[in-house]
């Protein structure tokens, strides 16, 4: 019994690594037989255990128990149909969800390779079934047809996916910043970037009143669902927004890159849907976590500098270490360096260089006290929402002293807290797909991710505050928060670890307010997180680059507004 199970445990393991050989078009053959040998001892182990398990329930359960030999066709023709259609399954799932990070050829590919293990998957249960129906022992041509069926499972979707390609890394030019701006105007945009906001939790909070400056962008803002993408993850959402270009464009596919142990090529996008990540938490996978000169695509703020316009990014994901721009730049990393013992004149996460005193001057002057909330999923969890919750509260004093400094056009600050926070404390505010949630934990938690909502409102309030007319405010978030399945949540609590109730691997929508006297308040049509830097470019009466993916919605823009700000085109804004 054991035999069979870890014979179609490895098969298992080897359709995972055909999987992560058609997510990553570049990774070369040559790395194969290690990226093989790590599958199979991350999954091949733990799947011929549950192959196992089934096999001794089924000696338990049946009429009459098979004793079968070292190596058994009736137990391996049911195990590897299973293990095929686990593997084919996976295929569909990811192709789906993960299209926008592959080119077109790679998805055309993985569609067809997808197709053959379907197939195989199909003819190795009507094998087993034809097995089980004659209850004959098997003629010698069955097994070899089993044989054939399972090389063919993983040769043809390999031959399909090809030896790899070359990744490729064009660099961008150096950004010129002329002494004027071609910008039309003066207004300016102010982008608060909400990570993790769920518009759910919004919606009635501002009907109440509890939220009274949501409440206003629900009257008097464009307000429009966001789809966010795959793999739904800081790094690439925030890339993608930042350049109006999906990741097969942009360069940021993931948020980091592994290396299974023993090989020197590299892995950029892990499998959806086999806790995949779990590898690089029990060293299984090397990682190294993407910078900003990962980035093969002009961001916006580089597109505005370029064009003579002051911007001021503070806490943008993926901005480590700072880029020179016409205005200022404090990257993701800069307040984590500013804690231990870095030495931030040479980390480079601040530009420019005499910015460095006022950007330090704010994290030891936060606007309120940086006390935690409790958390209930335990004391690291608090600990690292209130260090989360400070951490925003200082990148907003920091963007405010330095906007007194280096006055901008385009302003944009990152906040994180709802995010941390919704990943711990929604079972409180949806109980009903946990079940085991008291009343009392509801009320008390239901309060405490409604204050830092409440925070985030306050922020709202204070933007709005500093507008002037022909100003817009944008306020977005990249991606929502849905339940966490029971069964992560399991295998979170099986480590030890505070167990997370909410998570954004499902790519929940995110939203997208827009405020201000050219537009037009209303519903609109969903938008994409690659919609945002047209939309800035068009208000800015820039032109929108051709090979950007998103679009300028000029559709929420009042007809005075459009009348006299056509929208213009440009090629490409990275020459």
């Amino acid at each position: 019994m054991l035999t069979n199970a870890v014979i179609a445990g490895i098969a298992v393991a080897v359709y995972i690594a055909v999987l992560v050989l058609q997510l990553n078009p570049h990774y070369s053959l040559a790395g194969f037989p290690a990226l093989v040998i790590t599958m199979v001892v991350a999954y091949g182990l733990n799947v011929a255990v549950v192959f196992y398990a089934l096999i001794v329930v089924h000696q338990i359960v049946a009429a009459e128990p098979i004793s079968p030999g070292w190596i058994s066709f009736r137990v391996l023709v049911w195990l590897c149909a299973v293990g095929a259609a686990v593997g084919a399954g996976l295929a569909w799932t990811n192709l789906l969800g993960l299209g926008p990070v592959l080119d077109p050829g790679s998805g055309v590919r993985m569609t067809a390779g997808a197709v053959a293990l379907t197939s195989c998957a199909a003819c190795m249960l009507l094998l087993a079934v034809w097995h089980w129906w004659r209850g004959q022992p098997a003629s010698k041509y069955e097994p070899a047809l089993l044989a054939l069926l399972l090389m063919a499972s993983v040769a043809v979707p390999m031959t399909f996916r090809g030896p790899g390609t070359d990744l490729p890394r064009p660099q961008r030019a150096t950004v010129e910043m002329p002494a004027t701006a071609d910008a039309a105007g003066e207004g300016r945009v102010t982008l608060l970037l909400f990570e993790g906001a769920s518009f759910d939790v919004i919606a009635p909070a501002a009907a109440d009143g509890r939220l009274p400056h949501f409440g206003r962008l629900v009257e008097s803002a464009a307000f429009m669902h966001v789809a966010t993408i795959r793999p739904t993850q800081p790094g690439t959402v925030w890339s993608a927004a930042a350049t109006g270009k999906l990741p097969v464009k942009n360069g940021i596919r993931s948020a980091a890159t592994y290396w299974p142990v023993g090989t020197a090529e590299a892995v950029e996008v892990l499998p959806d849907s086999c806790f995949a990540h779990a590898l690089v938490r029990f060293g299984f996978l090397r990682q190294q976590l993407h910078t900003s000169r990962d980035l093969t695509a002009r961001p916006i703020w580089n597109v505005l500098s370029q064009q003579g316009m002051p911007v001021g990014i503070v806490n943008w994901s993926m901005t480590q270490p700072a880029q020179q721009v016409r205005g200022y730049q404090v990257s993701d990393e800069f307040e984590r360096m500013a804690t231990t013992s870095v030495d931030l004149e040479s980390s480079q996460s601040v530009w420019p260089r005499d910015a460095l005193a006022l950007a330090s001057a704010a994290l030891v002057n936060p606007w309120v006290d940086s006390r935690g909330t409790p958390a209930p999923s335990g004391s690291d969890a608090s600990d690292m929402i209130a260090t989360t919750c400070r951490a925003d509260r200082v990148h907003e004093q920091m963007a405010a002293d330095l906007e007194g400094r280096f006055p901008s056009r385009f302003r944009a600050v990152r906040h994180r807290c709802l995010d941390a926070a919704g990943h711990y404390l929604l079972r409180y505010v949806v109980p009903n797909p946990f079940g085991d949630v008291p009343d009392e934990d509801v009320q008390r938690y239901n309060m405490a991710l409604g204050g830092f909502y409440a925070a985030a409102d306050a922020a709202i309030g204070r933007a709005l505050a500093l507008m002037r007319p022909g100003d817009l405010l944008i306020v977005m978030s990249g991606f929502g928060m849905d339940p966490m399945d029971i069964g992560k949540r399991l295998l979170e609590k099986a480590f030890g670890n505070p167990v997370p109730t909410g998570t954004h691997e499902r790519a929940p929508d995110g939203f997208m307010f827009v405020f201000g006297s050219a537009v037009t308040p209303g519903r609109y049509a969903r938008a994409s997180v690659v919609d945002l830097v047209p939309t800035v470019l068009y208000f800015f009466g820039l032109p929108v680059g051709r090979d950007m993916d998103g679009f300028a919605r000029t559709d929420i823009f009042t007809r005075e507004f459009t009348a006299r700000r056509p929208i213009t085109y440009i090629p490409t804004y990275e020459r």
